[in-house]
């Protein structure tokens, strides 16, 4: 395994003082609205380092009618401003505690025929047992695509468990990557934790400790360890090499709405899938990235001044306040709220914020102002500039 340790891409070549466009591929070239929705912060597990705000102990849910209703009018108004593909991400706390979860994931799937595109991912312990993680497969069976981020806590995983519940995951055509925030004065040990996962087949993302802003990595890292977070296991197919090797095909269907041909070029088919971000510099030249997480490996998260696509095609929604906003990080006033209503953006707005906190803002289209660049599929707003 180990010439899969390090990307054949080199991320470090990439001239970041020079981009233009940034964006997650999935929405630059697709009609993609794309939401993040922290259903709760309750949570089953009580790790030692997690942030006070970041759990509970109280069951905080919001009721699966109104998670429902909300779902629905998330999709009549981004159909209004012409986004008929959807991306929902849910997270927690943790999210498979809401008693409606499955049911929530069931009706979203239920819309499939009406949609060009619908995917699901969620931020999970991977607490729930095979029992329950079969409900989820099959509740998730007919989406285009569904993966699973898996936080490892090593005070209450045990590796094996944890990576035999993701294999099995990935047996049924998901993908899945763990997340392992690499600590710098337990960097080594978390270090071996990953190599086990790895050599199992399972991507593993390597994230630096931010600083108590989440503005900033922090100091401490050697350049050994810099290098292996900026450069070090790049994301693999490895959920389409499982089921190649069971002799197992992915019934997903595919994409079948409006595509980018602004953007694209022929250098794209030989891109891989698996990478998933794509940035354009001030030469025009492409560049990519395996994921949005590895940007703050290389302090790229600041975007104050560029004119950013989230709040028109994509939201979150924050528990336990209830308020849902462009972004995590974003400093504008929230949309709305859950139980009271919102409406979204009727264009593309300046970000006003000093750096994005989480790759969920990262990800989202943005370009410099003044970038001759479209943002999606039928940008009106670069039409009419140009």
């Amino acid at each position: 395994m180990e010439n899969t340790l390090w990307s054949k891409y080199d991320f470090r070549d990439i001239p970041f003082e020079d981009l233009e466009l940034v964006g997650q591929r999935s929405l630059l070239y697709r009609d993609l609205f794309c939401v993040s929705w922290l259903l709760g912060r309750f949570c089953n597990y009580k790790c030692s380092y997690c942030w006070p705000y970041a759990r509970s102990d109280k069951k905080d849910h919001r009721t699966t009618d109104l998670v429902l209703s909300t779902l629905a009018e998330i999709k009549r108004q981004a159909r209004e401003r012409g986004f008929n593909s959807f991306h929902f991400s849910f997270s927690g706390g943790e999210p498979t505690m809401h008693p409606g979860y499955l049911k929530i994931l069931q009706t979203y799937s239920e819309d499939l025929p009406n949609t060009n595109y619908q995917s699901v991912h969620m931020t999970s312990n991977m607490s729930p047992g095979i029992g329950w993680l079969k409900k989820y497969v099959e509740a998730t069976k007919n989406l285009h695509r569904v993966s699973v981020t898996a936080s490892y806590h090593k005070e209450f995983a045990v590796p094996e468990r944890f990576s035999e519940k993701l294999i099995f995951l990935q047996e049924n055509d998901i993908q899945v990557t763990i997340n392992m925030v690499m600590v710098p004065e337990r960097f080594e040990l978390l270090w071996k934790d990953a190599l086990y996962f790895h050599e199992q087949g399972i991507n593993v993302t390597l994230k630096p400790q931010s600083d108590p802003t989440a503005s900033k990595v922090v100091d401490g890292y050697s350049k050994d360890q810099l290098d292996r977070l900026q450069n070090g296991m790049p994301q693999m197919d490895y959920t389409k090499n499982r089921l190649a090797g069971s002799e197992k095909k992915s019934t997903r269907p595919s994409y079948s709405g409006p595509k980018n041909r602004d953007l694209y070029d022929e250098s794209h088919d030989s891109v891989p899938p698996i990478m998933q971000v794509e940035f354009k510099d001030k030469n025009k030249k492409s560049w990519y990235m395996d994921q949005a997480e590895r940007f703050n490996a290389f302090n790229f998260n600041r975007f104050q001044g560029w004119e950013c696509s989230s709040g028109y095609r994509s939201i979150i929604i924050r528990e336990p306040d209830g308020n849902i906003k462009r972004s995590y990080s974003c400093h504008d006033e929230p949309l709305g709220h859950i139980e009271k209503g919102f409406q979204l953006f009727d264009s593309p707005k300046t970000c006003s914020t000093p750096s994005c906190v989480s790759s969920a803002d990262s990800k989202i289209p943005k370009r410099k102002e003044g970038a001759q660049w479209p943002l999606w599929p039928g940008d009106e707003t670069f039409e009419r500039k140009n």
